[in-house]
């Protein structure tokens, strides 16, 4: 069981930054693309940090293992990143599938998109206000096999994009987006994790409700808020 998470701070640079922590009751089964933890394997926690607009650290792999022994958090976990405040979480159930996502809608693109000719001179940064990932922690009570552990971030990500489309943006995401998707590591595995599927249609309603309901409103960056 992946228990809900509670909120934490850190200090860095002088601010006290939000964090949220899911521990798990026994290690779970995970898949994802976290940069912390990503891939498929056993999992004791998940951790989802803020981080300011600033953020350059082109290392988040190794900043968020310092941010999770920081908090005691033994073995290996997950660890995401965001621009978002993470007290801004969106939980979502269905049928047993728990999801959590922060949603930043500010940079949205096209999967698929032509590659871009060679700037002619170098582009400005986007404006600090243009927060833009959406990071979805799902929880399924039943153990998945390895090929239903794929499939269901795939699920996971379909109903983002519809979500996305729902609201109006023409995009199917945003350039950071992550997924983990967290069942028990033992038990009889499910063999299928697509929409349709006995654990892939409730972890589709449940991530297409938290990603439209989080992203229905504006999201202002946490840095910005602490700011102004």
């Amino acid at each position: 069981m992946l228990c809900e998470p509670f909120l934490t701070t850190r200090s860095e640079a002088g601010w006290d930054i939000p964090l949220l922590v899911w521990r798990a009751e026994r290690p779970l089964l995970a898949v994802g693309s976290a940069p912390l933890g990503g891939g498929i394997g056993v999992r004791g926690w998940v951790l989802n940090a803020t981080v300011p607009m600033s953020y350059h650290r082109d290392d988040p792999a190794a900043h968020l293992a310092e941010l999770a022994d920081g908090l005691d958090l033994g073995g290996p976990g997950v660890g995401l990143l965001t621009g978002v405040d993470v007290t801004e979480v969106v939980r979502r159930t269905d049928g047993g599938v728990r999801v959590w996502a922060t949603v930043g809608l500010g940079t949205p693109v096209w999967a698929a998109a032509p590659e871009p000719a060679p700037p002619a001179a170098p582009e400005p940064a986007p404006p600090a206000q243009r927060v833009g990932t959406v990071n979805i922690v799902a929880y399924v009570p039943e153990r998945l096999g390895d090929a239903a552990l794929v499939n269901a971030v795939a699920t996971a990500t379909e109903a983002k994009a519809q979500a996305i489309w729902e609201l109006g943006l023409p995009a199917t995401g945003t350039p950071t987006d992550a997924v983990t998707v967290l069942c028990p590591a033992d038990g009889d595995p499910a063999p299928y994790g697509g929409p349709r599927s006995a654990w892939g249609a409730p972890l589709a309603r449940a991530v297409h409700a938290a990603v439209r309901s989080g992203g229905a409103g504006t999201v202002v960056p946490w840095s910005d808020r602490v700011a102004g």
